[in-house]
């Protein structure tokens, strides 16, 4: 991770989000940038929890971990994307761990300086509640996903969330070892269902599997399938 101080960036970043009002003037001063390479870790799981986070360049990777260290990855993020709101609300460690897809680019800023100089400051607040309500609703929606579409929809969604190449190349790397059954446990399936699914497309074309890489082969119908992307 490089730290970068440049508060001309910084302005130039919250006026492209329009956060010029969520973060004063005397928050500022205490902002930085944080650029962060391909698959390294922003926070992990379990760790104290001491900045807030917001994403405004690349695609992030959200999982959890199971005490069998079995990896399940909850969803993938784009800017405009905040991590460290719900553990700063609740003064609680980090609740999931924050890996790079992609190189990323976050503005940060401490705990400490939020509380000292934005407490009580209503701009803030109702930025904070609008995103941690968001991401109830897209949990909610996420349970109802799996339980409503067909696994084709699901695994469609999903390989285009953790495509990050333009040509639409899934490597080991962005999925841990690219595990089938992780993946199965993540979109509500079991495996041998899965491997079927991925033998359809395939054989229709959307899809291209060879020696652990996948390939999007037709972005477009994968996305017609997909429909609405929850897993974004």
């Amino acid at each position: 991770m490089e730290e970068i101080h440049q508060s001309q960036q910084i302005t130039d970043y919250l006026k492209q989000y329009q956060l010029e009002a969520v973060f004063h003037e005397h928050l500022r001063p205490h902002m930085s940038l944080c650029q962060f390479d391909k698959c390294e870790l922003i926070c992990r799981e379990g760790e104290a929890s001491e900045y807030l986070y917001v994403l405004v360049e690349g695609k992030i990777k959200i999982f959890t971990t199971s005490p069998q260290d079995k990896t399940l990855v909850l969803c993938f993020k784009t800017p405009l994307e905040v991590v460290g709101d719900i553990e700063y609300v609740r003064e609680s460690n980090i609740v999931n761990t924050v890996q790079a897809v992609s190189p990323v680019v976050m503005l940060r800023i401490h705990y400490r300086w939020l509380t000292e100089l934005a407490s009580d400051y209503a701009p803030l607040l109702q930025f904070l509640l609008k995103i941690i309500s968001h991401k109830f609703y897209i949990d909610s929606n996420f349970s109802n996903f799996n339980l409503m579409y067909p696994v084709d929809v699901r695994l469609a969604s999903y390989l285009l969330s953790i495509s990050t190449d333009e040509d639409g190349t899934v490597m080991h790397e962005e999925l841990d070892a690219f595990n089938l059954t992780d993946i199965a446990n993540l979109i509500g399936t079991s495996y041998r269902h899965l491997n079927r699914v991925i033998q359809k497309l395939c054989a229709d074309g959307y899809i291209q599997r060879d020696q652990g890489l996948i390939r999007i082969k037709n972005r477009a119908g994968l996305r017609h399938i997909a429909g609405h992307n929850i897993y974004e």
